[in-house]
């Protein structure tokens, strides 16, 4: 009847009907199953270690003998001319107390406050050229996470886990850790998706004996049981989704209860640390006091990324612990002792296991600091020249890439900003940072927003 009266535009309305129905119906795809990389990327996963507040570039990684030869005195000339952000910029320059050892074949200069990291110089890919944009830790933080110093992007691994999906459907392809209770300054914000679907934010973990909570079901719950509540849960959410179109955050709680779900059954395996052997504890420092927090931090996102997780984040210091405005050597020596030891047993294990080359591991904060003093006997933020390495998955191994300034104040050759870093991390997994893009507004929106390159002097 339909289909004869009116021309039949009363069958295409039915048609249109009952195909909206019907996909209503059918099973969505799962968002994140597992995608093939635009390239032959090297890296399967990411291991990022961020030392939150900013450590200090030139008590690190990049000595500046100059800084001494100057101790008391301001900045020269030709280099303050062009730093005009601080007012701290008129105080004169800190001395630095380290001292400097070239380690391994290659002879990169690692401090004193580092030694067990400069164990694995040969591993390592230091880049002393970096700049950014953020003067502050919440802009500065958001940007080396989300590609901005504003809110509301997609981070990193947000991004990651968007093109490349998961390759552990049990456990969550993005994991992010704390040192402490104290969040980084933005918070969940640092591992969430902004405009991307919330489907693939970054699920946070817990620090101590138990990661993730909840994951047993409570006494008198059988396995049957509970599926048949979830499938209930999720029926009645997929009809309040009919009658509303697509929600990302609903979406996003429907897949984490499922995810949830089968978390039951691999998550306590997965953080299980007692089944690790007594002299890979003791690797990692957890029989150490000051190096026991971030160590255990360590070894699971090592178990992490052995599972398939894609992306794992831990901060030291969270929560700006890093921000030596004073007191520098009590603050720097703390928190250099409390990772130094895990982040070398995290890289000798990998590479032991012969898992490193396939996971890149990465390393710094949102920005370094100056060489002059604050307060007497501090440093203050510096965006314009910092250091960070990387590790394993693709990357050149016993190499320095970039230079800064005589004092370490800026970035003078090879020149990396935050945009070109995640362009290379992306890279480096087998993604194109031109094509890794999400419709937003109008627009096609990558995390390098239009901006950055590949740093091909970080590659093997």
């Amino acid at each position: 009847m339909l289909g004869k009266a009116g021309a039949g535009f009363g069958s295409l309305a039915l048609s249109w009907m009952l195909q909206r129905d019907a996909q209503a119906a059918a099973p969505l795809p799962n968002p994140l199953a597992p995608k093939p990389p635009h390239i032959g990327g090297k890296a399967k996963s990411v291991i990022f270690l961020f030392m939150d507040g900013g450590p200090s570039h030139i008590d690190t990684f990049d000595p500046k003998p100059e800084v001494n030869r100057l101790a008391g005195k301001p900045l020269p000339s030709h280099i303050k001319a062009s730093f005009t952000a601080m007012g701290v910029s008129r105080n004169p320059i800190l001395t630095s107390k380290r001292k400097f050892t070239n380690y391994g074949q290659s002879g990169i200069p690692v401090s004193d406050w580092m030694p067990e990291t400069g164990k694995c110089a040969d591993q390592l890919c230091v880049v002393r050229s970096m700049w950014a944009d953020g003067i502050n830790h919440v802009g500065s933080v958001c940007q080396m996470n989300t590609g901005s110093v504003l809110a509301g992007r997609a981070s990193m691994g947000s991004w990651v886990t968007y093109g490349l999906g998961s390759e552990n459907q049990d456990l969550p392809s993005f994991v992010v850790m704390l040192d402490n209770e104290s969040e980084p300054p933005g918070g969940p914000r640092n591992w969430g998706t902004g405009f991307v679907p919330a489907t693939y934010q970054g699920t946070r973990f817990l620090n101590g004996p138990s990661p993730v909570l909840n994951l047993q079901p409570p006494a008198g719950v059988t396995d049957l049981r509970q599926r048949e509540k979830l499938d209930l849960l999720n029926e009645l959410n997929r009809r309040h989704a009919r009658e509303r179109g697509y929600n990302s955050d609903l979406e996003g709680r429907i897949a984490a209860y499922e995810l949830s779900y089968r978390m039951q059954a691999a998550a306590p395996e997965a953080v299980e640390l007692a089944r690790e052997s007594a002299e890979t504890k003791e690797l990692y420092g957890l029989n150490r006091k000051e190096t026991e927090s971030f160590g255990r931090l360590c070894l699971l996102s090592r178990r992490m990324v052995e599972r398939g997780v894609r992306f794992v984040q831990l901060y030291s210091g969270s929560g700006s612990k890093w921000d030596a405005h004073s007191k520098i050597e009590e603050n720097h020596t703390k928190y250099c002792l409390s990772c130094d030891k895990p982040i070398a047993g995290l890289i000798t294990d990998l590479a032991r296991r012969g898992m490193l080359d396939d996971t890149l591991v990465v390393w710094g904060g949102e920005f370094g600091r100056t060489p002059m003093s604050e307060k007497g006997d501090g440093r203050d933020h510096n965006p314009y020249g910092f250091s960070m390495w990387m590790a394993g998955g693709g990357v050149k191994a016993g190499h320095i890439v970039g230079a800064t300034d005589e004092c370490g104040m800026h970035a003078i050759e090879d020149r990396i900003h935050v945009h070109d870093l995640h362009a290379t991390i992306l890279h480096l997994l087998g993604l194109d940072h031109e094509r890794l893009t999400y419709p937003h507004n109008g627009l096609d929106e990558r995390l390098t927003m239009n901006k950055g390159h590949v740093v091909t002097k970080i590659l093997a």
